[in-house]
């Protein structure tokens, strides 16, 4: 096991490579250029994103959307990977990795407008669409159609549960002393009576959760940076300062180089906001909408929120606290810095965290399951659930570093076919934008 663990490992090294870095975030630069900067248009986006009437066809809406999405990407990777990336790459990944969510917004947008422009309805009247069927009806390649979805279907099992699973009951094991089977069987129980309603039962449970994890987790960071405000401003200018110079050895840090800075910082926000990645436009397909650049311009937001905004706090929190000078790394380096708030804040950063896991589960119980129906038809959705649901179960249980090594390899892979449809449709997106964006016909159906 120890050698089938170390090859992955291996192979992800070289799948999370600087090539497919640069090929992400050279996307999201490419599409930025393309289209005039249209992340100066977050304004009117988040404005759009709070309606919750029905704008057009489709089975939720905007904003069950964006809660459903924003429900997969606030997760673990919001505490963990913005703690690994600091240990890994000093202080200035945080400027990184705040760049990623800038620009990744363009990325998000065209992935989301290609999704509602090249959606169907099946039989039963819902929506489907994603990567998988940009590619199959937009670029007419469905060979690598399946290969997205397939990728997709495995990557959720990983990343998208069972490694969620784990953290937390690890955490609660940890913190409060609670058996990991229990949290284990509560957890599997909430999922089952929430995805076997389908994705009308997930967005309402997610329009009510993220709202209340994200501003409740917010406000424990703003409360730690007025706790210490006094170095608050220092502890920006050193992020500022380590993107570009490096950081040099101090206490138990080993220091870190700008190539580390760069490199983890993008690595880490690329995978907390998913922009790129091809999964959070699946969800983006079955939003209600009069045309897809309001659905496009609704699903920026998410990586508005879950990058510049939330990552953004987490990374001075945990500069600001220089707990990162220990040998600490992870959800234990998050834990001791929301130690600032006395008796509460481990507490606070607990209830986040279960939230965020919860949430993350739920929204990638959508994905795979999409993607399992466009490979094996409506009749495989339910076999999916209910595997999902053991799935959460054994996650919480088990030791999985065998499987968030293969869940990472395969989340990278995913990106591929999604960048491919990216770039190849840009011309799409861009005339899509200009038609209803540009001319002033935003609210035209």
């Amino acid at each position: 096991m120890q050698l089938l663990e170390n090859i992955l490992i291996q192979i992800s090294d070289v799948v999370w490579g600087y090539p497919l870095l640069i090929l992400l975030f050279g996307t999201h630069l490419f599409l930025t250029y393309k289209l005039k900067f249209i992340q100066r248009f977050i304004g009117k986006a988040i404005k759009i994103s709070l309606g919750k009437d029905k704008e057009g066809s489709g089975d939720i809406s905007q904003f069950g959307a964006l809660t459903t999405a924003l429900a997969a990407t606030i997760g673990t990777g919001n505490i963990v990977g913005v703690s690994t990336a600091i240990v890994a790459g000093g202080p200035g990944a945080v400027l990184w990795m705040w760049l990623t969510g800038v620009f990744g917004i363009a990325t998000k947008y065209s992935e989301a407008l290609l999704a509602v422009k090249f959606r169907i309805t099946t039989k039963d009247g819902l929506m489907a669409g994603g990567p998988m069927y940009v590619l199959e009806r937009g670029l007419n390649m469905k060979w690598l159609a399946i290969i997205f979805a397939a990728l997709t279907s495995v990557t959720a099992f990983g990343i998208g549960n069972m490694v969620q699973a784990n953290s937390i009951s690890q955490m609660i094991h940890d913190s409060f002393g609670i058996s990991v089977w229990i949290t284990g069987l509560v957890l599997a129980f909430l999922t089952a009576v929430v995805i076997i309603g389908g994705i009308k039962s997930i967005s309402r449970v997610c329009e009510a959760l993220v709202p209340f994890m994200a501003i409740s987790y917010l406000i424990g960071c703003i409360i730690i940076l007025i706790i210490n405000i006094s170095t608050v401003p220092q502890s920006i200018a050193l992020i500022f300062e380590s993107a570009f110079t490096g950081h040099a050895i101090a206490g138990g840090f080993a220091g870190a180089g700008v190539k580390e800075a760069i490199r983890f910082g993008i690595a880490r926000g690329l995978f907390s906001n998913e922009s790129g990645l091809g999964s959070a436009p699946i969800v983006a397909a079955a939003a209600q909408t009069k045309n897809p650049v309001r659905q496009a311009l609704v699903s920026s937001t998410g990586t508005f929120w879950d990058t510049v905004v939330v990552c953004a706090f987490t990374g001075v929190v945990i500069v600001n606290s220089y707990e990162w000078t220990h040998d600490l790394n992870g959800a234990l380096l998050t834990k001791s810095a929301f130690s600032d708030i006395p008796y509460i804040g481990p507490a606070i950063l607990t209830l986040g965290l279960l939230t965020f896991v919860f949430s993350t589960i739920l929204g990638w119980s959508y994905y795979g399951e999409k993607a399992i129906e466009y490979l094996a038809g409506r009749k495989a959705i339910m076999p999916y659930r209910y595997l999902w649901v053991i799935a959460v179960f054994l996650g919480s249980i088990v030791s999985l570093n065998i499987v968030w090594t293969f869940a990472d390899i395969t989340n990278g892979l995913m990106a591929i076919p999604n960048l491919v449809s990216l770039i190849m449709l840009h011309k799409v997106v861009v005339s899509e934008t200009k038609k209803y964006l540009w001319d002033g016909n935003l609210d035209a159906s």
